[in-house]
């Protein structure tokens, strides 16, 4: 519902003809929820300068420490691709910085897309877009020793077919052009460079033919092998024989080190059946085999990568499943004391200093100064989450599946002081697939793990029981010899209509209804079945473990509105429906118009409206079709729509989810692999929802029904959290022409703080909690905003002006909001107006030192007062917010909306015992108030009288004169009366210093504080004690006895003292104090 000032709101007749204006909801913001992160595969730091380093995050950006490691900042977030597979730091220039995207550490189908390479000359503030959009993947960078303008990069391709784009890229003016100096076929594209750093003219590559599918990953053939360039990068020559493998010889992945101590030695890392290490001693003449030993690439495709320190070129490191180093050019491996995060990926080591290196991994990034005796490790925001869900609590929690993780169960917002990592709670399963919890109960959480793992955990007892369908282990086994397929991320689906009916996809649909004791299969093999879709995968060297099995369900998903209507969508492309609960099922692939066949059903979202409409998302990128495709059915699948037309084409516009609103039709959510997307007119046209989320790739969105938030899952950055949607699902958005509107609140909760988690400090990972109230949104037009960039005297702000009235029309509380164009929102903390603080302006007694400020005050800090200044919280009940935008009579009219505020659900208390709890905190607040006032008062008169003895003291042509001084003993017998009476209301000796409090008695203000504190700031709702309403008697009784001193201080003595003065005969030499003060001044 809105509520609209003049000019009235235009609705436009049909929705279908309206653009989105994007600026409507630019300043609505995301919220970080965690959790930590993981995989990093990229790392470069600052030669010679240990505070600066980067880290490129496998999807999640690029992060910048300038501390040595203790803090860390993302320096990427506003560029559209996220997956960074190199960083390079210029050796003669280290502001300018080079940047590939794309991940080339490759075992799953998840792993990232980049659209080129980013320069930065300011050390990572801002970038520039250089080219090689097509490139996919690029695995390294290097830059000449001299010319940060000359630069060599490693593009491996997009990999999923034949492309033109693979090979090594040079720039000899910074990227303004590119030339492709190698290319060896369209199958292969390079996987690493080496450039020698005494004689940049030779340089090495490694490259790799690879290639992906939905159904396999096909590492090596007759393109991968080792070239050399003699002239800088500009002519390449490959090397065959001479102790590496001839032409025949089919090897895969391929790394290559220059031994910067002696430029002789090269070494070069060659998947084969065998990981092979040559050596050459004579610049990549003639080679040697060095090694054989499995542990240097266990897994070639995610890993082929080492490091020759500089000083040293017998000693080399290598990074894969384990960190090892050897001390006689790769003849031995040893172990060393890293506990990083396993699975690692890059190592940089800094050439002017070689005790210093780093390593990037799947658990973050670690540091060593010592040679790798001891390392510091860095986890960052940088979570790959496969999908989100949430129950239904209040507050609600969060459940995710997180890549080199686990199910992760996550606080949406915090009771205590923030979102505590100890907050995270792991719910069985593992890295890959779902984490979902039983609305029904919230105590139970399906969580999937890859082979089909499966496991119930039960959120009361933290036990976790395994009910896998079929506990047969398929590792290294090819799809087509297990009974079951199961995905890497299998569907897991709990039934709408029944929490006890439980449903799984391996090729068949599966169905559990005694909490997984027992499963029954409930379906025919629902996918292609193409039996050489279900082969071995790897390449050189077989790697089976579910990332690339075809023929499998990717997608399931059961009517809300009836049912037995349940949809499921496989990994090669097809779309069944069932109707009557799964007895029989249709195949409706058929009815979807011109869409290529072995696509990944990559989401199916049955309407919240219509038994039969549905909408299916399809991702179709492992076929390198990188076009958004989703899909709307009204009619069971027996006729579709292509309804994704308006969302943008581009090398990261695939679609990974599609998502209906749960409230108003027509509104649905798109992730694709650069960000989230929305339309009001079911598909006609698309916006960027994005605001300030990073650009990582949308996995999974959900909307929390209860407090309207959209939810999201990003695969590279967390879980982010929109805040209350509502104002977006209002019927009548975003048709808002010229007036002001003031959308009606979501219900406000009542909360109250609750005991925190211990975290551990400094952490690069900061979760952000929602702040405590309610969300108050409006709607600014053009017309009524304030445009001022940096407001003056000549352009003051113009805020808007927002009031909470009581039942009884009374002001609760008075806020200012901004006046910009768009939605706009203010948060209310379901607080009163806070007390009254007093504003001292002299000094304590026998302290000149302490000063005022430039306001000519100084604040009252003492113990306890920094908890008491905020005001109580309102009682639950029925509120209305009034909204006034604009300066004239007519714009400025005030719209009124009603917001129920709610009792903490948690809170064992009556309504009437937190009814008795405001009042007593209300008493207490005006008690401050009468104290603050007379507080204030008294500092006047005393700053006054400071001043005019300062006069009577300092004037020389005064200073023998008999009547000034006898006003100045009388100004200072003033003073001593105006002191003792503030010395029964606050501490006189208090100095701005929190712990003064503990050198003299807490006066009068002080304890009415500590009192408030006690009763309103405890975090619990309850009756006031007998205790505490007792004390706050005594209080009063104390307040009347000062009251009476106050008055008759400023009406006698105060009085008295301005007779005296009027009548000196002084009064054309000094400045009068007049009998009086402000009736009351400004706490």
């Amino acid at each position: 519902m809105l509520a609209v000032i003049a000019p009235l709101l235009l609705l436009v007749p049909t929705a279908r003809t309206q653009q989105i204006d994007t600026t409507l909801w630019a300043r609505l913001r995301y919220r970080f929820v965690g959790p930590e992160g993981n995989r990093a595969v990229a790392v470069a730091g600052e030669p010679g300068n240990p505070l600066v380093a980067y880290v490129g995050a496998a999807s999640g950006g690029i992060w910048k420490t300038e501390d040595g490691g203790v803090h860390w900042r993302a320096v990427f977030d506003s560029q559209p691709a996220q997956a960074i597979g190199a960083v390079a730091v210029a050796p003669s220039a280290h502001n300018v910085l080079w940047a590939g995207t794309g991940e080339t550490f490759f075992i799953r189908s998840t792993t990232a897309l980049g659209n080129g390479v980013y320069r930065s000359t300011d050390g990572g503030r801002s970038w520039q877009h250089q080219g090689l959009d097509g490139t996919g993947r690029i695995a390294r960078i290097v830059i000449h020793p001299a010319n940060p303008d000359l630069v060599l990069v490693c593009a491996l391709g997009r990999a999923y077919g034949p492309a033109q784009d693979r090979g090594v890229y040079r720039t000899t003016d910074g990227g303004k052009t590119w030339t492709r100096v190698l290319f060896v076929d369209a199958n292969t594209g390079c996987s690493d460079l080496a450039m020698d750093p005494g004689d940049p003219n030779t340089v090495f590559a490694g490259m790799w033919q690879f290639e992906v599918k939905t159904w396999h990953l096909q590492s090596g053939g007759p393109g991968s092998g080792l070239w050399v360039s003699r002239d800088g990068g500009a002519t390449w020559k490959r090397i065959v024989g001479h102790g590496l493998p001839d032409a025949r010889h089919v090897v895969g992945k391929v790394a290559v080190a220059v031994a910067p101590s002696n430029p002789n030695t090269v070494y070069a890392l060659i998947e084969d059946q065998d990981p092979t290490l040559y050596r050459s001693d004579d610049r990549g003449t003639t080679w040697h085999v060095v090694s054989h030993d499995h542990t240097m690439a266990e897994r070639a495709p995610y890993y082929v990568r080492f490091a020759v320190a500089p000083d040293d070129e017998e000693r080399l490191y290598f990074v894969s499943v384990r960190f090892s180093m050897s001390r006689d050019g790769g003849r031995t491996l040893a172990r060393s004391g890293y506990e990083g995060g396993g699975d690692n990926h890059d190592i940089w080591i800094d050439p002017l200093n070689p005790d210093r290196f780093m390593v990037a991994h799947d658990g973050g990034v670690s540091i060593t100064l010592n040679r790798g005796r001891t390392f510091m490790r860095v986890v960052l925001p940088i979570a790959q989450m496969y999908h989100v869900h949430v129950d239904t609590r209040v507050p609600y929690y969060v459940y995710g599946n997180r890549q080199d993780g686990s199910s992760y169960r996550m606080p949406s917002r915090s009771l205590a002081d923030g979102i505590s990592e100890g907050a995270w709670q792991h719910v069985g399963g593992c890295e890959s697939g779902f984490g979902i919890p039983d609305t029904v109960d919230n105590a139970t959480v399906w969580s999937g793990c890859y082979d089909g793992g499966l496991e119930v955990y039960d959120v009361r007892t933290g036990h976790a029981r395994n009910v896998r369908v079929w506990p047969e282990a398929g590792y290294g086994w090819r799809p087509a010899d297990v009974k079951y397929r199961w995905n890497w991320t299998f569907p897991i689906m709990i039934s709408p209509h029944d929490h006890r009916r439980v449903y799984v996809g391996s090729q068949y649909v599966h169905v559990t209804s005694d909490g997984g004791a027992s499963w029954k299969v409930v379906s025919p093999d629902l996918t292609r079945n193409d039996t050489s879709h279900q082969q071995s995968s790897g390449g050189v060297t077989t790697d089976n473990l579910m990332t690339f099995d075809g023929a499998t369900l990717f997608a399931l998903a059961e009517s809300p509105v009836q049912a037995g209507v349940i949809w499921a969508g496989s990994n090669d492309g097809l779309v069944h429906v069932t109707r009557d609960g799964a007895t029989t099922w249709t195949d409706v692939t058929g009815n979807l118009p011109k869409l290529a066949p072995w696509g990944k059903i990559s989401n199916i979202e049955p309407s919240r409206f219509d038994a039969g409409t549905a909408y299916i998302s399809v991702d179709l990128h492992e076929l390198d079709d990188l076009d958004p495709y989703i899909f709307k059915t009204t009619d069971f699948g027996r006729s579709w729509k292509r309804i994704s037309e308006g969302l943008p084409r581009s090398s990261l516009g695939f679609v990974h989810v599609v998502r209906e609103d749960p409230t108003r039709r027509g509104m649905l959510f798109a992730g694709t692999e650069s960000g989230v997307y929305v339309t009001l007119d079911d598909g006609g046209h698309w916006a960027p929802l994005q605001s300030n989320l990073p650009h990582a790739p949308i996995s999974w969105i959900t909307v929390q029904p209860h407090f309207r938030d959209l939810v999201v899952a990003t695969y590279g950055r967390g879980i982010w959290i929109l805040d209350d949607i509502s104002p977006l699902e209002d019927p009548a958005f975003p048709a808002l022409t010229g007036g002001a509107v003031l959308f009606k609140p979501r219900p406000a909760y009542r909360f109250r703080a609750q005991q925190g988690i211990a975290s551990a400090p400094n952490s690069a990972v900061r979760v952000d909690s929602v702040p405590e109230g309610a969300d108050l949104t409006y709607f600014v037009p053009a017309a009524l905003a304030d445009t001022a960039a940096a407001p003056d005297s000549a352009h003051p702000r113009r805020p808007a002006k927002i009031v909470v009235l009581g039942a009884s029309g009374d002001t609760v509380r008075a806020l200012e909001g901004e006046r910009k164009p768009g939605l706009n929102r203010v948060w209310w903390d379901l607080r009163y107006t806070r007390p009254a603080v007093p504003k001292l302006r002299t000094p304590p007694p026998g302290k000149p030192f302490v000063r005022t400020g430039p306001d000519g005050t100084r604040p009252l800090v003492t113990w306890d007062l920094d908890l008491s200044l905020r005001g109580p919280l309102v009682p639950p009940g029925s509120y209305q917010v009034r909204l006034t935008v604009g300066d004239s009579a007519a714009a400025g009219a005030a719209l009124i909306q009603s917001l129920s505020v709610l009792k903490d659900p948690n809170t064992a208390a009556s309504d009437a015992d937190v009814l008795a709890q405001t009042r007593l905190a209300l008493a207490i607040r005006a008690a401050q108030d009468s104290v603050a006032r007379m507080i204030n008062r008294l500092e006047w008169v005393r700053k006054q009288l400071a001043d005019l003895t300062g006069q009577l003291r300092g004037d020389t042509a005064l200073a023998g004169d008999s009547s000034a001084k006898r006003l100045a003993g009388l100004a200072d017998s003033l003073d001593r009366h105006a002191s003792a009476v503030e010395g029964a209301l606050f501490d006189v000796h208090l100095t701005g210093a929190r712990e003064d409090a503990f050198r003299s008695p807490m006066q009068l203000y002080g304890r009415l504080a500590a009192l408030q504190s006690d009763v309103s700031e405890s975090g619990a709702d309850f009756a006031p004690t007998t205790q505490q309403q007792g004390v706050y008697e005594l209080f009063a009784q104390r307040l009347v006895d000062a009251s009476g001193r106050f008055a008759g201080f400023m009406e006698r003595e105060l009085p008295a003292f301005g007779a005296e003065l009027h009548k000196a005969p002084l009064k054309d030499l000094i400045s009068a104090i007049d009998q009086g003060t402000p009736a009351r001044p400004g706490p």
